[in-house]
């Protein structure tokens, strides 16, 4: 191979490596991303929504009165929703749920290695992943009932199809 081929492919994988989960991509494992607090016993055959977010995330805190919302409306239907914390600090992230709490699950990335497999780079980022662990819709950023309705339609569609 030329050196300007390994160049390339050096590179190629380089962005590959970069790149944002997308839909269709298996979501990484989360029992292998070393994440501070309880995850759920068992969320094989679950729909889960995996959301990414700060304690400094002005949208964030918007999102959990929805997500808790979700949690109610779909928890006895097999819908899971996993909110993983990126701060770097515990103390801020208890802060936060202080004032902002979640009646779902809640654990922390303090390793990032789970945000840095994901390639998260906005806040908060969510991912619904079906019963296969696979992600089938991706959301970048939170905007109010617009992202509230996405979520409804998208959680009914994957309901309907399991």
């Amino acid at each position: 191979m030329s050196l300007n081929k390994a160049v390339l492919a050096l590179a190629l994988l380089a962005v590959a490596a970069t790149s944002q989960l997308k839909v269709g991509d298996a979501f990484p494992s989360l029992a292998d991303s070393k994440l501070e607090g309880q995850l759920p016993a068992d969320l094989a055959g679950k729909i889960v929504i995996v959301d990414f977010w700060a304690s400094w995330c002005s949208p964030c805190k918007a999102s959990f009165p929805v997500l808790n919302e979700l949690h109610q409306q779909y928890a006895d239907k097999g819908v899971v929703i996993l909110g993983v914390n990126v701060d770097e600090k515990r103390a801020d992230m208890d802060g936060f749920l202080k004032q902002h709490p979640a009646t779902f699950t809640i654990v922390r990335d303090a390793e990032k290695k789970l945000v840095a497999r994901a390639n998260i780079n906005t806040m908060p980022t969510s991912f619904i992943l079906d019963a296969t662990g696979k992600v089938r819709f991706v959301h970048n950023g939170f905007h109010g009932d617009t992202t509230k309705k996405q979520y409804i339609t998208e959680i009914d569609e994957l309901l309907k199809a399991k």
